[in-house]
């Protein structure tokens, strides 16, 4: 199927709610849990999401949602993830793609890592202020949504949120050029940070997510906050 063609099937509404909770989850969803979040029977989604299989744009596979196995656990339920392929359609025809990894190649082979970084934290400034200021790492997220990075908010165990990233703009070239790309790309995500309140960025790279992840910085956030009131004096107390 033509990219344009797989890419009209969204333009239904229940493929597309479809679709946009299957890829938010970020992993296996079955047939009730899908059509329970679009709002329709779970004959008429099990339709769409074979649909969207067949366009390229879900991944079908089967898995026993109950957890049990062995004699007894029932069969295996048709369970839908995010396809890892991508669809794209540009009118005229453009190849950015092939623009970069000539752009990267060329790069890496003059050792220009440091001129990529710095290239890149200007133009994350200047995202950022054409966004104007953001007040803390909520609207943060927001921004990091917009670029396309599908921000996943957890906790830690030093009760700081840490923010990973599903989605990696850049994933073609960054699998073709990784210490480049994703140096560009951390570059990249300090300039837009920079003027944030209590938020740092950092690498920490794991399969299937972007290299880097966001936080809070709670010790800057402290830095910023009021001192505390004095104790009581002694002097005071009687």
């Amino acid at each position: 199927m033509e990219d344009i063609d797989a890419i009209a099937l969204l333009q239904d509404p229940v493929r597309r709610r479809l679709y946009e909770f299957v890829a938010a989850r970020g992993g296996e969803v079955g047939r009730n849990e899908a059509a329970e979040a679009a709002g329709v029977g779970r004959t008429l989604a099990a339709f769409h999401l074979d649909k969207l299989v067949g366009a390229g744009l879900l991944e079908a596979g089967s898995r026993r949602l109950t957890g049990r196995s062995g004699p007894g656990a029932g069969r295996p339920a048709k369970v839908y993830r995010r396809s890892a392929g991508e669809r794209g359609v540009s009118f005229p025809a453009r190849d950015y793609v092939t623009a970069a990894g000539l752009l990267a190649e060329a790069a890496e082979a003059a050792g220009l890592d440091a001129e990529v970084r710095d290239a890149a934290r200007r133009r994350g400034r200047s995202l950022a202020g054409a966004g104007g200021p953001c007040g803390g790492l909520g609207e943060f997220e927001g921004v990091l949504a917009r670029r396309g990075y599908e921000p996943v908010r957890e906790g830690s165990a030093g009760g700081a949120a840490v923010v990973r990233m599903r989605n990696c703009p850049f994933h073609v070239v960054a699998e073709a050029f990784p210490p480049l790309v994703c140096g560009m790309n951390l570059a990249l995500l300090e300039g837009m940070a920079e003027g944030v309140e209590g938020v740092r960025v950092r690498m920490d790279a794991r399969p299937g997510w972007c290299c880097a992840v966001v936080e809070e910085a709670l010790e800057e956030a402290a830095a910023g906050s009021p001192p505390p009131p004095p104790p009581p004096s002694k002097n005071n107390q009687d």
